[in-house]
């Protein structure tokens, strides 16, 4: 006799929960297998933090924020600036300028709102997050698709679309195989698979509780998915990052918002951007201090680091900074960069 469809389906769900029950994994932000959902803002907060970002560099910056702000009411009372800082180094900006604003709406309604729908109004929340809040915290149904979940359902159905194709088919077939019950547990239980079983690359077949009903190991070439969209080259942008140095202290300005790293510190710069090259140093004296290099999401930047060997007009608006505090600033990933390269001149 021949196992139905949603018989498989229901199959693949509850298997993959029993594995999950034994070898769950354990973070701050997560309550084991069973357990009564956590607080939805510790969800929420891990869910913006884990965007494109790896659990081990994550664990850090949760710690902090929740040790400074332990509630959404904390964090919607804090000071823009004391965010954007206790964020730096951690990447995607954007994400901590939306958290700020997410937490005052739910500030000022009093609480998280607990369906997708509503989730979705908040800033910075997209159908990912919407649906893991939902489901995590609140323990709502809802079918929670992010990379690791994307290349397990694309073997599992042996999916040979490459995105943006392939999102559609993903969503379907993840939805079929969610539970009514324990949703949250599920799509944490698929995004461990993905993460420690169904990697991808060298996928640990043997290993996995649904590889008898995985289509792309019948196939013998599990690794062959999830199907890629070719690459873009990044274009290449130049840039000067300027070094002022008075009496121990250094220039640094406060980044306009909105715009690339918006509302951070940082050392004044030639004015490049996504779109092309900076200006160049201005008129002065000034010393190459070498360059460094960052990779954006949509381009790479060459920044030149220049040194004033003299007197050097400063913007109105800015501060300075006592250089041997520099890595108190909270300054972003590239700016740390440019001020570890003036040190070493």
């Amino acid at each position: 006799m021949i196992a139905s469809e949603d018989s498989v389906n229901q199959t693949v769900s509850s298997r993959l929960l029993a594995w999950y029950d034994r070898h769950a994994r354990a973070f701050a932000w997560r309550s084991p297998p069973g357990s009564p959902a956590p607080d939805p803002y510790r969800v929420w907060l891990s869910e913006v933090m884990l965007q494109q970002t790896t659990t081990a560099a994550v664990a850090p910056y949760y710690a902090k924020f929740l040790a400074r702000w332990p509630t959404v009411h904390a964090l919607a009372a804090a000071e823009e600036g004391d965010v954007m800082a206790a964020w730096a180094g951690l990447g995607y900006y954007s994400r901590a300028r939306n958290l700020i604003g997410a937490a005052r709406m739910v500030a000022v309604a009093g609480a998280f709102p607990g369906t997708e729908a509503e989730l979705r109004q908040l800033p910075g929340v997209g159908e990912y997050i919407a649906a893991a809040v939902a489901a995590i915290a609140f323990g709502r149904r809802a079918v929670v698709v992010d990379a690791n979940v994307e290349r397990v359902v694309s073997r599992l159905f042996a999916i040979g679309e490459p995105p943006p194709a392939a999102r559609k088919p993903i969503r379907v077939a993840a939805d079929a195989i969610t539970p009514q019950e324990r949703a949250g547990d599920f799509a944490q239980a698929m995004m461990d698979l993905g993460a420690t079983i169904c990697t991808p690359r060298d996928p640990r077949c043997p290993l996995c509780p649904v590889a008898g009903h995985c289509a792309a190991r019948a196939e013998g070439d599990p690794a062959r998915y999830a199907l890629k969209a070719p690459k873009k080259a990044k274009p290449l942008r130049r840039g000067a990052a300027l070094w002022i140095e008075r009496e121990g202290s250094v220039w640094l300005v406060r980044r306009t918002t909105p715009g690339m790293l918006g509302g951070m510190r940082a050392l004044p710069d030639d004015g490049w951007s996504a779109k092309g090259d900076g200006s160049g140093a201005p008129p002065g004296d000034w010393r190459n201090a070498g360059t460094v290099r960052h990779g954006f999401t949509h381009f790479d930047l060459d920044l030149d680091v220049m040194v004033a060997t003299g007197s050097a007009e400063v913007e109105a608006n800015g501060e300075w900074w006592p250089v041997d505090r520099i890595d108190e600033a909270g300054l972003p990933t590239l700016f740390v960069k440019a001020a570890a390269r003036a040190l070493a001149r």
